[in-house]
């Protein structure tokens, strides 16, 4: 029977045609399946389903979703990440947390990033929300560093707003997106160079897994609340009401940018 399934140009591209008109015509026997992005069941023959691919250095992964959760697109992953996703798809059991730090990855030879997923209340409502903080100060691309941090500024270029009050929802920002994959943290993306596929800004060393709080309100809104402060104004808070007051500390300081992303992936 043929299958509602949505398979974006550069799936296809990858895949190639033969076997996306496979998947199309359903001549193979998958057509139920648990979407890895909100881990509910799915049925390609009765509902709108993506087909994402995930695309490390060896290792293609090709995973479905409600077209409703994301859509279909490529995601290129770090090839370690990859097979832990596949790990996981085979029964390796995820450790949660009531809040998860996830792995910093290096962004340059002297600073990484530091990401804590938790909620955050906002207008009475739970929102999922990530907060980003370097261990160093910043430097711009291209320059030495001369003791300034330029994070902020970086990232207000990029279209992340300034943040004044923490009880307003920020804005979106064009292009960037969090990639939950199977149920777990992978990546902060952002546009790729000259329209490509987008490229992660921040990637974990291995998915990390969120509460299931946390991953039913993003699926809830399909929206991530991300928030950057530069080194030594957020810290890794163990409690969410902890993680609110150095969020609103930051804040009231002029240390604290946000936006809101789009779920991507899986």
């Amino acid at each position: 029977m043929p299958r509602m399934l949505d398979v974006s140009e550069d799936v296809r591209a990858e895949i190639g045609d033969e076997e996306a008109d496979r998947l199309l015509a359903g001549e193979n026997a998958l057509g139920s399946y648990d979407c890895t992005s909100c881990r509910t069941p799915g049925d390609s023959e009765q509902e709108r389903t993506s087909t994402v691919l995930f695309v490390g250095e060896e290792t293609a992964v090709l995973a479905f979703a409600h077209a409703t959760c994301i859509p279909s697109q490529v995601v290129k992953v770090a090839e370690d990440q990859l097979q832990g996703a596949v790990r996981s798809i085979t029964g390796a059991e995820p450790q949660a947390a009531p809040m998860t730090p996830v792995t910093p990855v290096a962004i340059g030879e002297q600073a990484v990033l530091g990401v804590t997923s938790g909620l955050v209340l906002i207008d009475n409502e739970l929102h999922p929300a990530l907060v980003v903080e370097p261990t160093a100060p910043i430097a711009r691309p291209g320059t030495t560093g001369s003791g300034g941090d330029d994070f902020l500024p970086l990232l207000i270029e990029q279209g992340f707003l300034p943040v004044t009050d923490v009880n307003q929802k920020p804005s979106p920002i064009a292009g960037w997106s969090v990639l939950l994959a199977m149920g777990q943290l992978h990546a902060i993306l952002q546009p790729g160079t000259g329209g490509g596929s987008p490229v992660a800004w921040w990637q974990a060393h291995q998915p990390l897994q969120v509460t299931e709080g946390w991953r039913a309100a993003a699926n809830k809104s399909h929206r991530v609340l991300v928030f950057a402060a530069p080194v030594g104004s957020i810290g890794q808070q163990p409690r969410e009401d902890l993680l609110r007051d150095a969020l609103e500390k930051a804040a009231a300081n002029g240390r604290l940018v946000a936006a809101a992303m789009p779920l991507a992936g899986t």
